[in-house]
């Protein structure tokens, strides 16, 4: 996603300010290409050296300064960015953007680009939450500024409230969101995901293996396109993704209450989650306690959440998941069929790289024309994307 993107990052002076190494070395891992802008209180919490280290290129702070090329730098930095992404941004020079104030290097380059700009406010609670400051923050939003919230808690001055700089996944989540093309605007997505969690007595359960990233990864990228998105999850480790309607459930006898509850508004839906198939027929009230000899559990059928939707399709979009250890395609264009989907992502369990709790993926999407594209090992990220350029390709 940021791959080859040229992002061009302003520090200014706040004590958040060492984070932007952290942020530095997450936009490079990404594959894009880095310069930076310190005004001169910002050279007060981090050093230029730490930051021309990380990101291999010099640092630029004087206004009159000049580039490689011999262009003078607010011209040349600001026509070579993709994205602008300053953080943290202190009260001062959100109040000298939208005063249309340029007096140093980084604003006169904001003043002077034309790529998305996205303000990452940290400051001091009482300073964040100044009517003026307020103000000129909802002023640059009106603007077509970016602002990504600050994230609740201790403070540097060891108080607690809104001020913190939003952490860096966020921070790169946001850009990468600013980077994507919204071509799913106006969809409403029902993405599931991670297993489900089958009671027998209090403390025990039935479940499976599944982690929940694919679902997520999904959720995640169909919000980056410009879907408003809905996630059904069981339980997981995960975080949960920004900017999505999160609606957690454990088992799937709630999985499939809050699809169906949701169904009617829906254009798509990506059943990415481990739905058991079977539930303990009766739940002890109690822990069962160890005895002698065998423990029986009488198993019964769940529902099957995505063969309800099929019979309800209509004009929406769906998507199912099969994971085999035998007779993948086989099995996988039977369930297709049988449950009346657009695609199913089939995949492997033997596979090294697919499957539960890993990062990557190896898929093949089957559709309902008998057409197969069988992937290669990709990161979850970029199977969702790739999923969605299916479901789009429908649309």
């Amino acid at each position: 996603m940021l791959k080859n993107k040229n992002i061009l990052i302003g520090i200014t002076g706040g004590i958040a300010a060492y984070k932007a190494a952290e942020l530095t070395r997450a936009f490079i891992k990404k594959g894009a290409h880095v310069k930076v802008i310190m005004t001169k209180n910002a050279a007060e919490f981090i050093t230029p050296l730490t930051l021309r280290t990380l990101s291999r290129n010099p640092v630029y702070m004087d206004m009159f300064s000049l580039t490689g090329d011999f262009s003078i730098a607010h011209i040349s930095l600001a026509r070579e960015a993709d994205v602008v992404v300053i953080a943290p941004a202190t009260a001062n020079v959100i109040g000298k953007i939208a005063g249309g104030l340029a007096d140093d290097l980084l604003t006169t380059s904001v003043m002077a680009t034309t790529a998305p700009v996205l303000i990452c406010p940290a400051m001091n609670t009482n300073m964040y939450e100044n009517p003026i400051v307020k103000g000129n923050l909802a002023k640059l939003a009106e603007n077509g500024y970016r602002i990504l919230e600050p994230a609740y808690g201790e403070l540097a001055e060891r108080t607690e409230g809104a001020g913190r700089l939003p952490e860096v996944p966020e921070i790169v989540d946001e850009v990468e969101s600013i980077l994507t093309a919204k071509d799913l605007a106006g969809e409403k997505i029902i993405v599931t995901a991670g297993p489900t969690q089958e009671p027998f007595d209090p403390v025990r359960f039935i479940t499976n293996h599944s982690s929940g990233k694919m679902g997520y990864a999904v959720a995640a990228m169909a919000r980056r396109r410009g879907a408003d998105v809905v996630l059904i999850s069981g339980p997981t480790a995960l975080p949960k993704p920004r900017g999505v309607k999160f609606i957690p459930v454990t088992t799937a006898l709630e999985m499939r209450d809050a699809v169906m509850k949701h169904l009617k508004d829906a254009t798509v839906v990506i059943k990415a989650a481990a739905v058991a198939d079977y539930r303990p027929a009766t739940r002890a009230a109690s822990k069962i306690k160890k005895k002698e000899g065998p423990l029986e559990i009488m198993l019964e059928r769940n529902p099957d959440i995505i063969a309800e939707i099929g019979k309800k399709k209509g004009r929406r979009v769906v998507v199912g998941f099969a994971m085999e250890t035998d007779n993948l395609i086989e099995n996988a264009a039977a369930k297709l069929k049988n449950k009346n989907m657009d695609l199913i992502v089939a995949n492997d369990l033997n596979q090294e790289g697919a499957g539960f709790q890993t990062d990557t993926n190896v898929i093949t999407i089957l559709d309902r024309k008998g057409g197969r594209e069988a992937l290669p090992l990709l990161d979850k990220t970029e199977v969702a994307d790739r999923i969605l350029d299916r479901v789009k390709k429908i649309l």
